[in-house]
């Protein structure tokens, strides 16, 4: 393992640990020395979007995605924070695009229904939940995220059938 390596695990660490700003530090030391290390901008993007600096995230995911445009790690995140600054329309752009490589990527299919939801695509937002648990049967946020969106179509449903 190299030192630009060995310090991304320990950022990796240090993350999982909840110790974003030391690992902020450890990513920018990785990046001095290989600028270019997609998994170093990445992971970076990721670090700071966990403390909710969303717009310096999505840079760190684009820097990574002019290495790589067809990243799907890259456009899954900048997808998630997108979406978390209610730019569904944008993120569903990036969820395309990462399926467009992988169309077996659970994790987009379930945060494209997310977004789609929030759009109030609530029948498309449940075909990508089904899509991605037939994918991956354990996924817990499209699980979770299909239950929800059904209820929310069974309650519109009941609303439109008492005022016809």
């Amino acid at each position: 393992m190299n030192k630009v390596d060995t310090m991304l695990s320990q950022a990796y660490d240090l993350c999982d640990d909840g110790n974003f700003s030391d690992a902020l530090k450890l990513y920018d030391l990785a990046l001095k020395q290989e600028p270019g290390n997609i998994n170093a901008l990445i992971d970076k993007g990721v670090t700071l979007q966990n403390l909710g600096r969303i717009k310096q995230a999505i840079k760190y995911y684009d820097k990574a995605l002019c290495l790589d445009p067809k990243n799907i790690n890259a456009l899954v995140n900048k997808g998630a924070s997108l979406h978390t600054i209610a730019k569904y329309k944008d993120a569903i752009n990036c969820y395309d695009l990462a399926l467009k490589s992988d169309k077996k990527c659970a994790m987009a299919l379930a945060y494209k229904g997310l977004s789609l939801g929030e759009l109030g695509n609530l029948a498309d937002s449940l075909k990508h939940f089904k899509k991605a648990l037939s994918i991956d049967h354990d996924y817990d946020l499209a699980n979770i995220s299909k239950e929800m969106a059904k209820e929310l179509l069974k309650s519109i449903q009941k609303q439109k059938s008492k005022t016809q």
